[in-house]
């Protein structure tokens, strides 16, 4: 029994490290801009004077930022080393979770452990439309919501869903929207495993009607009617709107659930019946909530409703689709051939790998903690972090984050300072805190045409909103005097 466990810790460990070193580690970049911000203004109230709303409204429905920097004040750890340990271990429970599942349904140890392997190497598979990785190269409540969701699932299989109860419960405070997509599969998969089972089951053909009463609550602030500013920014938002969806990404959409309703069909067949009934689940789940999405996201009058973003159901489903099917494949295809192993590894990790190379290419693979940054980017951000006053308001590109080799590092939470509202990360913001439109509008207004600015542009923008501190090119437009520059950017004090 000890040999035993001693294997299958050493496994987890080792997807565990090589799930990561697929993935990458970058803190700091898309999503973590709003929470490490959050986190670093939990620990610091002095940061960010000036935009503190453009992440401290969000944060309002999680205890994420409090539970992070409450880890470093109780242990003197730095956010740095525990955002990274908290990443490792969330990675780790994942890892962990997702064997406990394939256990129960599958007998066989090599398939097991091909599941398991498959998931790891597919952590930044995108979702189909939804804008999700299975999951991020940083840390995020999002990730570790999926951690608790999976051990879950892994307490319902083994009918304890008492245990079950407080791990979705905690979820729910970490990431309420990814929680609820949680406990609608836990429910689902309790009803399939009742004994005996329920024969109306078998004659299921859809929950729309549920769908509809559901979104028929006497919900008021729903049809609320949206502002001119936040209905700009939800355009900005393809995953909002089911009619802007690509003929592929709703392929990677409906592909899915034809899949586990045949591994159902086939499962059953063959009297393997926990397996079946797992696939089963999936399938009512996801048939569930893409009957309730439609209503959501079809509905006018519903559009309030669209930043709770219904399609993201799909993130549960594509976590089950690499861990069953890589069981799938370690039972009928791996056995116990070291070579397709080998070949298998190689293959499913290598693949995944060259495209986190190519999508981050202008920074390292993991940017730990105390590494100099080779980003000219990341040198600018760490220049004005340890130079310039804790109230400085800065104003840069409103589009820095998609710039050649910017890599979606935001300024806030890297450079630890105000800024301007930009065109791409603030802009997912005000879709979840409407009230921000109007200031998002002006300020974004004020910095068109930024490539263009000389001078007495940015004279005005501090006339008009304080700015006193630009990130510009280099060379600077004239007139501008700077206190440091690299090869790409410069920054400057305006006088």
């Amino acid at each position: 029994m000890r040999h035993k466990f001693s294997v299958n810790f050493l496994l987890t460990l080792f997807f565990t490290v090589l799930g990561l070193a697929v993935m990458g580690y970058h803190p700091g970049i898309e999503d973590d801009g709003v929470y490490l911000a959050a986190i670093k203004c939990n620990l610091n109230p002095s940061l960010y004077p000036h935009d503190a709303n453009f992440f401290r409204f969000q944060l309002q429905a999680t205890f994420f930022d409090n539970v992070v920097a409450g880890f470093v004040r109780l242990t003197g750890v730095s956010l740095a080393a525990t955002e990274f340990l908290f990443q490792f271990a969330t990675v780790a429970l994942i890892v962990f979770a997702c064997w406990q599942i394939a256990s129960r349904l599958f007998k066989e140890v090599r398939a097991q452990w091909a599941g398991v392997a498959l998931v790891g190497a597919m952590f930044t598979l995108p979702v189909a439309g939804t804008a999700l990785y299975l999951i991020d190269q940083h840390l995020h409540p999002r990730n570790l919501a999926t951690a608790l969701i999976l051990l879950a699932v892994w307490r319902v299989l083994d009918g304890r869903k008492c245990q079950a109860v407080p791990l979705l419960l905690l979820s729910f405070l970490l990431h309420p929207i990814m929680a609820a997509m949680g406990i609608s599969f836990c429910a689902f998969l309790s009803m399939v495993l009742l004994e005996p089972f329920p024969a109306w089951l078998q004659r299921w053909r859809g929950s729309a009607p549920m769908a509809a009463a559901f979104v028929s609550l006497p919900l008021g602030w729903i049809f609320e009617p949206p502002t001119p500013a936040w209905r700009e920014a939800l355009q900005t938002r393809t995953y909002f709107f089911l009619g802007q969806w690509t003929w592929y990404e709703w392929i990677g959409a409906l592909a899915p659930l034809l899949l586990f309703w045949l591994l159902w069909r086939i499962a059953q067949k063959r009297h393997e019946t926990l397996l079946a009934r797992f696939a089963l689940a999936i399938f009512l789940y996801g048939m569930f909530q893409l009957s309730l999405a439609i209503v959501i996201l079809e509905i006018p009058a519903l559009i309030r409703l669209a930043p709770m973003q219904p399609m993201r159901f799909l993130h549960l489903i594509y976590v089950f689709m690499p861990l069953l099917g890589g069981c799938l494949v370690g039972k009928y295809v791996l056995k116990t051939s070291v070579w397709r192993w080998a070949v298998f590894l190689v293959a499913i990790n290598g693949g995944m790998f060259v495209p986190q190379r190519l999508l981050f290419s202008g920074s390292e693979h993991f940017e730990l903690p105390g590494r100099t940054p080779a980003n000219p980017w990341l040198q600018a951000f760490a220049w004005i972090r340890q130079n310039t006053p804790t109230d400085a308001y800065f104003a840069l590109n409103p589009n820095y984050l998609a710039a050649p080799g910017e890599d979606y590092h935001s300024f806030r939470a890297l450079s630890e300072r105000s800024q301007l509202a930009d065109a791409i990360k603030d802009t997912a913001v005000v879709t979840q805190v409407p009230e921000l439109g109007d200031v998002w509008t002006r300020q974004l207004r004020a910095q068109n045409g930024w490539t263009r600015f000389q001078l007495a542009d940015f004279e005005r923008l501090k006339t008009e909103f304080g700015v006193n501190w630009v990130l510009v090119s280099y060379p600077q437009p004239a007139g501008l005097v700077c206190q440091w520059h690299n090869a790409v950017l410069s920054v400057c004090q305006l006088p």
